[in-house]
């Protein structure tokens, strides 16, 4: 069962009509023998600013200590969604997003995965590019197991691109890109486009460091 943490359980409409049988509580618990919702929490940010945010999260995640936490907020910002993430998070997403979209989240997280939204994703790839141009010598496997066609998606990905991008520049369906990312997932053994990002950043490294 799907469980969510909020003050005011009015303002969790969208969220409500997403999850039915979910259940709203006013406060995380003092403790918890077992994980909640299945391993799957989502805290309503109402009015915290950025830094507690991350506060929040890391509380919820000494308390519940195996929650996939997903953070949802009435005005999204990239500064609280670095701090939630930093702090353990595995989504960030709008408290009034649609039913549909918040399922949707609750599959990915719930499988692993990682949920913070196209227009965040671009912004926080854009850091962790800029965290590994200042990190040593890599580690990890190359991308020698992709085919061509592979390679070049996650490529277009590692830079921020959108499905719907990657599809235009490669001049192929986004129907398409999706099965590419599907089996380059698979083959690297990555969940989400974040794993994806830092391993073909470090391959990259590596390669240029190894003709250097």
């Amino acid at each position: 069962m799907a469980v969510a943490i909020c003050s005011r359980a009015a303002l969790l409409g969208t969220w409500r009509k997403a999850f039915p049988e979910g259940r709203i509580c006013a406060a995380l618990p003092a403790t918890s023998g077992k994980d909640e919702g299945g391993g799957l929490l989502w805290l309503h940010a109402e009015r915290r600013d950025a830094a507690g945010v991350g506060e929040w999260v890391a509380d919820a995640l000494r308390r519940i200590p195996h929650a996939r936490i997903v953070v949802m907020s009435d005005a999204p910002e990239q500064v609280a969604a670095l701090h939630a993430l930093n702090q353990g998070a595995r989504g960030y997403c709008h408290a009034q997003a649609a039913p549909d979209l918040l399922r949707q989240i609750g599959v990915v997280v719930g499988n692993g995965g990682m949920w913070i939204g196209p227009e965040l994703m671009q912004r926080v790839l854009g850091s962790v590019n800029a965290l590994l141009d200042s990190r040593g010598a890599p580690s990890g496997d190359s991308l020698s197991a992709l085919t061509p066609r592979e390679r070049a998606v996650a490529m277009e990905v590692s830079k921020g691109a959108t499905n719907k991008e990657v599809a235009r520049r490669l001049g192929i369906t986004e129907r398409t890109v999706k099965a590419h990312l599907a089996a380059t997932f698979e083959k690297l053994g990555v969940r989400d486009r974040l794993e994806l990002v830092i391993r073909v950043r470090e391959s990259a490294t590596r390669l240029a460091r190894s003709v250097a």
